[in-house]
């Protein structure tokens, strides 16, 4: 059962505990550490140095006994860097002499004790600035790994309920709107981490700012949006609601994938186009692009020709949107696709209507199942160049236009347990056209396969 409880740790058992992860400081709706400059850090420090009252960390503990850092991120930072990192206190610190009493000594270093045996004590002073932990004399070692910090700990807790716990104790710490947002997304948020760590991520050279304030997990939120969700495209806080109840597991597997590729095709001086505005963009491109079946390097080729294009143009009259409008309205970000869309068509020399092919993960689940997964759509792609070495690679049925009722119509088969070879080839014989409607060619086929296995059960 749920309960909460206080707890008194010295200073130096907490940050053990951070430093061994019994704490863990990245629960998956965390924003990222490192919010506070030099100054603010110092400021702590000094209250630790002087015993003045620090408010409470509040923690999170799951079932299986493993603790979350709910409220108390920035404060745990600064003080574990002080204590393990090097971090000097700032030279601007408000109050930088510290107070404090320690033991006399003889000109030998030995403690001097008075008449009763007592030993005598004397009071010092010492100046913090530009000093780190290790230049500070024992007497404020031991009072600052002795501190006596009180922490709250919510037990028994649930990792939904820790995320809204951090959501409710950040409201008001000036979280920023990307912050924000992402604790709404307590679903897919350790998933967004995940892909954070990828080699892409860490190559392109976004903003020191853009990797601490919540910018980039926002971009990965906008990539699934656009992507997956335009029609119901959303921004600022409502984003990441959104995503939380509408996107799927398979949705982020497939922008991993997208990024994954894009670190082998995307060279070093293509880096600059990604930016934090527009790369949801430009991941969206992408995945378009892929279902026309080129070497990604086609791609990159792109990217080549569209940066020398655009080098030293205003961007707003190159989309021919108004600078005064939000670069996040849905019908700029509709207005940007649709140009870069056009562009790359010309560049390769294709149909527009080639980008526009049906999503045939969506087309899957809303005609066969909604269970299909990404991984499924793969398997059935495999089964389908499997059988189509078997007929006239020339057919129009093989069309990519005629891909999502192809795919489909091996979903079904397969969730019915249906060996299709044979009529695959059949049906290939007998039809040489196809329905341009997919749920209507589906129907169609899925029509012909049942027939087909009705005769050959009476056979």
């Amino acid at each position: 059962m749920a309960k909460v409880r206080k707890q008194m740790f010295t200073l130096d058992m907490y940050l053990k505990k951070l430093k061994s992860q019994d704490v863990r400081q990245d629960q998956d709706v965390q924003r990222m550490a490192n919010q506070w400059n030099n100054s603010m850090s110092s400021e702590l420090i000094v209250s630790i140095l002087n015993d003045e009252y620090v408010p409470p960390i509040i923690l999170g503990q799951e079932g299986d006994s493993q603790m979350w850092l709910i409220d108390g991120l920035q404060r745990s930072t600064a003080l574990i860097l002080f204590r393990y990192g090097n971090l000097k206190i700032s030279p601007s610190v408000e109050e930088p002499v510290i107070e404090y009493r320690a033991k006399s000594k003889d000109a030998d270093g030995n403690i001097k004790y008075d008449g009763n045996g007592d030993i005598c004590w004397e009071s010092k002073s010492f100046d913090i600035r530009r000093k780190a932990y290790e230049r500070l004399p024992e007497e404020l070692k031991n009072k600052f790994n002795e501190y006596q910090i009180e922490t709250v700990i919510h037990e028994n807790y649930t990792m939904q309920q820790i995320s809204r716990l951090v959501r409710r104790f950040n409201f008001n710490k000036g979280m920023t709107v990307a912050q924000k947002s992402l604790t709404f997304c307590d679903v897919y948020a350790r998933k967004i981490r995940e892909i954070l760590k990828r080699k892409f991520f860490i190559e392109v050279p976004y903003t020191k700012a853009e990797r601490k304030n919540g910018s980039l997990e926002r971009v990965l939120m906008e990539t699934v949006m656009c992507m997956f969700h335009l029609g119901d495209w959303k921004k600022a806080v409502q984003i990441g609601a959104y995503i939380n109840e509408n996107a799927s597991m398979e949705e982020f597997d497939i922008l991993e994938n997208i990024i994954e590729r894009l670190e082998t095709a995307i060279t070093e001086d293509l880096y600059s186009l990604f930016t934090n505005r527009d790369s949801f963009i430009l991941f969206t491109l992408f995945h378009k692009f892929t279902r026309l079946n080129m070497e990604d390097g086609t791609f990159t080729g792109f990217l080549s020709y569209f940066k020398e294009l655009t080098d030293g143009q205003d961007m707003n009259e190159f989309y021919g949107i108004d600078k005064n409008r939000s670069t996040k309205d849905k019908n700029v970000v509709i207005q940007k696709l649709d140009k870069l869309g056009t562009l790359m068509c010309e560049y390769l020399h294709i149909n527009k209507e080639d980008l526009k092919e049906t999503d045939i993960l969506g087309f899957a689940r809303e005609n066969v199942s909604p269970d299909v997964v990404s991984d499924d759509i793969w398997l059935y792609t495999d089964m389908l160049k499997g059988f189509a070495s078997k007929v006239d690679a020339e057919s129009k049925l093989l069309d990519k236009q005629n891909h999502a009722s192809l795919i489909a119509v091996i979903a079904y088969a397969c969730r019915k347990d249906i060996q299709i070879d044979n009529w695959f080839v059949d049906y290939f014989k007998r039809n040489d056209s196809y329905i341009s409607d997919q749920v209507e060619n589906f129907q169609y086929m899925k029509c012909d396969l049942e027939d087909y296995m009705r005769l050959v059960d009476a056979a």
